[in-house]
């Protein structure tokens, strides 16, 4: 019986070797294989029941586990899609074929991908993955959703045809007005300063703004908001200035005479203009000796403008960003992560499936909780090393000669029993 074990225990170690032999190949092959895993191979000797004084051999068995929780070094890239996870957490994707089939896809899990926008305007790879995310609200924000649920989560695409264009509604009046002019009895000279701001088509409008002292006491001035769209005036305010040692020529007081009332907690004023409201900063203007100055005037809005590209900040937000140099959040991307990565079922393009064995995921948003941040303009390297794995052939072929000769010297031994009856 010994040796007829010892012959189960060569072949045993022959198949152990053989599939050994398997991963390392499988780690070689993908040796550049952006985001790849490597398997690695664990051996348990196999022991048989003992009686008396005999032996017999158990011989070994083999399991391969795939090291999904590895990471490796991210590289630099020329595309800003190109992703990868600095840290914990996977990217959420689903296959492209099931989107376009109109099906619901199942969330798969990787942790780089070099996705670009497709004739379709998905954002997909070049093995038909598509980024999933959370699509946002209109004003930027998102929603309260589940996190562990794939649900909510959507096909990231973009129209890339259409154009964007966003209103003006807020404006900072960075002026100052000369001193001098503002004194009792004096006419005082105008200032005029003219602002472009954006209506709701993405069209440039004009306010019209003119300054001018009034003459009956010092510090005093008018304030004057015309709208070039209609040519009507929409404001109308008179503006005292603060010249003592603490104001040090700061606004100090406003009288409305038509428009919105001033507001001296936000130092702001709603004007109406064609295209609607617009709140104007106008706590922040100084009246100090020196020439009329507008030279920090700020504003939001822009004109309209075509798609230019897409890019993915640390915090997995995804901006679209226009010719004129403006952008849009319209999705986010979150990072899942769960208990036992490495309990996930491996699937095809170096991607895996949440499993029993992983246990239960959560999606946190990038940068929160367990979870890294995401990369733009990185791919995560293979986590094969070849020098090791190359190390690890070596290793195994020998082992499998060794078995070889174990199942050689058996046959021999038996030989020679058959010989025993000549």
């Amino acid at each position: 019986m010994s040796i007829s074990s010892s012959l189960n225990a060569g072949v045993a170690g022959l198949a152990a070797n053989s599939s050994r032999l398997a991963s390392i190949s499988d780690n070689i092959a993908n040796a550049s294989t952006a985001g790849y895993k490597r398997v690695v191979t664990s051996f348990e000797s196999m022991v048989i029941s003992q009686s008396g004084g005999t032996y017999a051999a158990g011989g070994v068995s083999v399991s391969n586990s795939r090291m999904i929780d590895e990471r490796s070094s991210l590289i630099s890239t020329s595309n800003a899609t190109d992703l990868a996870v600095s840290g914990k957490g996977f990217l959420p994707v689903a296959s492209l074929a099931e989107v376009e089939a109109g099906e619901a896809p199942n969330m798969l899990l990787t942790t780089t991908g070099s996705f670009r926008t497709n004739d379709e305007g998905y954002l997909t790879t070049k093995s038909g993955l598509v980024l999933l995310g959370w699509p946002a609200n209109a004003d930027e924000t998102f929603p309260t959703v589940a996190r562990d649920t794939d649900d909510p989560l959507q096909p990231i695409k973009f129209d890339t045809s259409q154009l964007s264009a966003a209103p003006t509604t807020a404006v900072s009046l960075g002026v100052n007005l000369p001193s001098d002019s503002a004194v009792t009895g004096s006419p005082g000279t105008a200032e005029e300063n003219t602002i472009q701001y954006f209506d709701n088509l993405g069209g440039q409008q004009d306010l019209d703004i003119v300054y001018t002292p009034t003459g009956l006491a010092d510090n005093e001035w008018t304030m004057e908001l015309t709208d070039g769209a209609t040519g009507t005036v929409i404001g109308e305010y008179t503006l005292t200035f603060d010249d003592s040692a603490t104001g040090k020529g700061t606004l100090m007081s406003v009288a409305t005479t038509t428009g919105g009332a001033y507001d001296a907690t936000s130092g702001t004023i709603i004007v109406t203009t064609d295209s609607g409201p617009i709140e104007i900063e106008i706590g922040v203007m100084t009246q100090l000796s020196g020439a009329f100055s507008a030279a920090t005037i700020e504003k939001d809005g822009y004109e309209a403008a075509s798609f230019a590209g897409v890019e993915v900040d640390e915090g997995g937000y995804v901006h679209i960003l226009y010719e004129n140099g403006s952008n849009r959040i319209v999705y986010q991307i979150p990072l899942a992560d769960m208990p036992n990565p490495n309990g996930m079922k491996s699937l095809d393009s170096q991607t895996f499936m949440p499993s029993s064995d992983s246990g239960a995921y959560y999606l946190w948003d990038a940068g929160s909780g367990p979870t890294g941040t995401v990369a733009g303009y990185r791919q995560e390297e293979s986590g094969t090393d070849v020098a090791t794995e190359l190390t690890s052939m070596i290793q195994t072929q020998r082992a499998y000669s060794s078995n070889a000769k174990v199942i050689q010297t058996v046959d021999e031994m038996l030989q020679e029993t058959t010989n025993i009856k000549r």
